[in-house]
């Protein structure tokens, strides 16, 4: 058992913790959910169970083929051991299929296919409301240098390549997700590879995840619009993930039938 120190960072979902060991951290997952910037909120049991883990479960692959992430390990079902790193205060948001925002923004019809995928720049900032920004301010305010977004801007492209390919065998179309980085403690790298980390977690809170035959939602915007029980659609893309194997307090269903889920309104 890893001991925790004190407390480091507190966000929406996730909270960070000392680690013993110098440059660690233990990342521990909330059962809260929010939504438009934080003005819709709710607790919602077993959550942070499923995030956890779908999150270590993808992340663990994406170090499996050369992305470096900050991942260490899983340490219950809770909690992950993670590498610190400085959050770089940029965004990226991948953009396979329009939706949300995009057509909001833009007028493109919901569930345009995209010819290629979009790559996007928001500053993180919950009270601006994470604005999106160009190349040009990211250089202008110094968010991030030249070789390390066109580092970034790769590995983007490249974990995309792989989710696409991983939820599309399973039948679930990725529509768009969020990625953020970190800069890695100097002693702890020896190469753009190894300073520049994959960061915060992948899961169907970062992820729109439609399944493929019905584009039924799998992802935070059953929370969203009120399209019926979160826990059942992250449960279901954990399960075909074919890791909802351990014991837990959240009770394995089928995706098909409806389901009571315990939500306490803040």
């Amino acid at each position: 058992m890893i001991k925790k120190g004190k407390k480091l960072y507190e966000g929406k979902a996730k909270i960070l913790y000392a680690a013993p060991e110098k440059g660690t951290a233990i990342q521990h997952f909330k059962d809260d959910a929010t939504a438009f910037n934080n003005q819709k909120k709710a607790t919602i049991e077993g959550k942070g169970i499923l995030n956890n883990r779908i999150s270590e479960h993808i992340l663990s692959s994406l170090n499996q083929i050369g992305i470096q992430t900050h991942l260490i390990k899983r340490i219950n079902m809770r909690e992950q051991l993670i590498k610190l790193v400085e959050i770089i205060p940029i965004e990226f948001v991948i953009r396979n299929i329009a939706t949300g925002s995009l057509t909001k923004r833009l007028a493109i019809e919901e569930g345009t296919v995209l010819e290629k995928p979009l790559l996007e720049f928001c500053y993180k900032n919950d009270s601006l409301g994470d604005p999106l920004i160009a190349r040009e301010h990211i250089y202008a305010f110094n968010y991030c240098d030249v070789t390390t977004l066109n580092f970034i801007t790769k590995q983007c492209f490249r974990i995309n390549d792989f989710l696409q390919g991983m939820f599309k065998g399973i039948g679930i179309k990725l529509v768009d997700f969020k990625l953020e980085f970190g800069i890695a403690r100097k002693d702890q790298a020896n190469s753009l590879n190894d300073k520049i980390l994959l960061a915060d977690e992948i899961s169907p809170d970062t992820c729109r995840l439609w399944d493929s035959a019905s584009e039924k939602k799998l992802d935070k915007d059953i929370f969203r619009k009120d399209l019926g029980s979160l826990i059942e659609g992250y449960q279901e893309v954990a399960r075909r993930l074919d890791i909802l194997h351990e014991q837990s307090n959240v009770r394995p269903i089928k995706f098909s039938r409806p389901t009571a889920v315990k939500i306490k309104k803040k």
